[in-house]
């Protein structure tokens, strides 16, 4: 049988954008006027940052990889796969086939 003894190691999305936009908020709360400015952008792209979807995040990550190996074709085609295999070594078939579709499914729009 394929696969015994193997564990699945999965890409995690982490975001530490609620921790991160507190921060900016309790300093912005307690900032002299010439650091407002600053803290409210960084506030607003704390947002936006926020708003991304784990799909996006997992399908910038599989694009990222593949243009490090230089594959430039269809992210979801079985050469993809195999790029994105021997650029992360640590991904099963199954995950790298999921991570090309999510990657192929956020490019579309």
């Amino acid at each position: 049988m394929i696969g015994i003894g193997k564990q699945d190691k999965a890409v995690l999305v982490l975001r530490d954008v609620p921790e991160i936009t507190e921060l900016l908020s309790r300093a912005l709360d307690s900032a002299p006027a010439a650091e407002r400015p600053g803290l409210e952008k960084a506030l607003e792209l704390a947002a936006e940052a926020a708003s991304v979807s784990d799909a996006e995040i997992r399908g910038r990550w599989v694009r990222q990889r593949l243009a490090a190996v230089g594959y430039k074709g269809q992210l979801d085609s079985v050469a993809a796969i195999k790029k994105l295999r021997q650029a992360e070594p640590g991904l099963s078939l199954r995950q790298a086939v999921a991570y090309a579709r999510v990657a192929a499914a956020s490019a579309q729009g």
